[in-house]
């Protein structure tokens, strides 16, 4: 059954592709089956689903071993529920190509989520790439984004692919994840370095962020709500089932690397998204924030801050997915994308404005909501391990967040109406359907954050 998680979409993608350019409905009715299918397929063998085949026997073993269980079977879920949504918010126009290589980027994210061997693991992970690179270039104004995307995150794929090799070479297999046991030696910090390079890229991470505002920018707000909710996760489930059980020796001699970088990355974030003017560069740079809190959890070690961080990390993929795709809706409307020419969207059209204030006041963290609990468990486990000042500093820009989300949100739905526009449609039943489960979710978390919590850690 896990096979059939990762080639369904693949398979379905790859047939969307005979369909006529201009077709609009048949696209996405087979896409949001093929995603609905994907969700309930880890629902009906929660334990595992477990398939493996001998892939190479020298010079180390590896296997095309694949499962989900604990932690991957909730990214497999968040994949699934927020390729979903992103199908059903395409755009007719765009509709054939767009759930196409949206459905070829899940079935690769679904083979990175529930590879148990690490070079299986590597293989998807350059795969995934492919999807975005395509849909930048099909749909970004600048070419040199996509070009951007595309040399940034391979370089990170082939530092990955050689620490998996050095891995596989003096450790004798990769089937390995899922395991406990620690490598040691004078080369674990050079392959730990080597896995850390391409997971931070993924994340991203400053100072190798820079990929990552021209892309959320210019990939249409569905692809985006992927991207940034899932596809970002990425790095930071390497860090989690590879880096963590089996380089802990050599996370803790560069954790103070990993600190600062992360401690840089959440007060950059944060500043630079308070000067922005641009909706979706507000909610880029806030993600990268937010995810500089989770990198630190992971550098703490700490097993609290580590729960903290899975619950994070799903609290993350639906606001972030839900805020995209509610910015893309508010563009469509009013075909600007600037703070300065927004307003009044709560007099012109209420529903939309609601579901942004659900999404956006998850994203600054409102208790209730998905964001806190995670960020609350996160703050206590790094403070436990003794890493006071970096817990301190790391609550500036949880403060900063409520400020540039509640001025996003002040000047979209309170502000003036700068330009006298025609009274726009409100949300659609078809839109609605599109960000409802995200906003249930993020309530449904934040009101019982145990569940996920239980689940995580088996």
């Amino acid at each position: 059954m896990v096979l059939l998680l990762i080639l369904l979409p693949i398979a379905a993608g790859s047939v969307l592709f005979a369909l006529p350019r201009g077709e609009r409905l048949w696209s996405r009715v087979i896409g949001c089956v093929v995603a609905a299918a994907t969700f309930a397929l880890p629902l009906l063998d929660p334990n595992g689903g477990d398939f493996s085949a001998r892939w190479l026997s020298r010079p180390f073993t590896a296997s095309l071993h694949f499962s989900w269980s604990g932690f991957s079977l909730w990214l497999v879920l968040l994949l699934a529920l927020c390729t979903f949504c992103a199908i059903l918010a395409t755009n007719a126009a765009q509709s054939r190509t767009m759930v196409a290589l949206l459905l070829m980027l899940e079935g690769g994210m679904m083979g990175v989520f529930t590879a148990r061997d690490i070079l299986a693991f590597a293989l998807f992970w350059d795969l995934m790439l492919i999807p975005p690179f395509f849909a930048l270039i099909e749909w970004a104004p600048h070419r040199e984004t996509a070009w951007r995307f595309l040399i940034y995150n391979f370089s990170g794929g082939l530092t990955l692919l050689l620490a998996t090799a050095a891995f596989g070479i003096l450790s004798g297999s990769t089937d390995v994840i899922g395991g406990t046991h620690q490598f040691a030696g004078s080369w674990a910090p050079w392959i730990f370095a080597g896995f850390a390079f391409a997971f931070a890229v993924k994340t991203p991470l400053w100072p190798l962020h820079t990929w990552m505002p021209n892309t959320y920018a210019e990939l249409p707000p569905p692809f985006v709500a992927v991207i940034s909710a899932v596809q970002s996760k990425a790095g930071l489930y390497g860090f989690i089932v590879i880096a963590l059980p089996f380089l802990r020796s050599a996370l803790v001699e560069w954790r103070w690397l990993l600190v600062a970088l992360a401690l840089v990355s959440l007060l950059y974030g944060a500043f630079v998204a308070l000067t922005q003017t641009d909706t979706k560069r507000i909610v880029a740079y806030s993600s990268l924030s937010h995810l500089g809190l989770i990198v630190l959890a992971i550098a703490s070690a700490n097993p609290v801050a580590i729960q903290g961080a899975l619950v994070y990390i799903v609290a993350h993929g639906l606001f972030s997915a839900a805020l995209f795709l509610i910015l893309g809706y508010l563009e469509e409307r009013e075909e600007t994308r600037s703070v300065l020419k927004l307003g009044g969207l709560g007099a012109v059209n209420p529903k939309l404005a609601g579901a942004f204030t659900i999404a956006a006041l998850a994203a600054l963290g409102l208790p209730g909501l998905a964001g806190f609990a995670g960020e609350l468990v996160i703050l206590t486990g790094v403070f436990r391990a003794g890493y006071f000042w970096p817990a301190l500093i790391a609550l500036v820009p949880i403060v900063l967040a409520s400020a540039y989300m509640l001025r996003l949100l002040q000047d979209v739905i309170n502000g003036p109406q700068v330009a006298a526009l025609p009274r726009r449609p409100d949300l659609t039943v078809i839109e609605a359907l599109a960000v409802a489960p995200l906003l249930a979710a993020l309530l449904l978390v934040g009101i019982y954050p145990h569940a996920l919590l239980a689940a995580v850690m088996r």
